[in-house]
């Protein structure tokens, strides 16, 4: 399974729909919270093409973008072979 990343905040309720999606999904991720650990949000924005919205999410080092585009993944039955691949 391809390693999974989310820049996140504590209090971004996207973030939370996001890491809800994953853990239904049985998907361990790293999460980094920009909100506490805000050196991180300039690789965040760098890793994103300049996206400074959270949550940022990478599937291996393919950049996803953030929870409309996860959810919009699963919708289109495409998440679970960009996980596996």
């Amino acid at each position: 399974m391809q390693p999974v990343t989310l820049y996140t905040t504590q209090l971004c309720g996207f973030c939370h729909a996001a890491k809800r999606l994953l853990k239904s999904k049985g998907v361990e991720f790293d999460e980094i919270d920009v909100g506490r650990e805000p050196a991180r949000r300039q690789e965040m924005t760098a890793r994103a093409n300049g996206g400074r919205t959270v949550p940022q999410i990478f599937i291996g080092e393919a950049h996803v973008g953030g929870c409309d585009d996860l959810f919009a993944l699963e919708g289109d039955g495409k998440l679970d072979a960009m996980l596996a691949a």
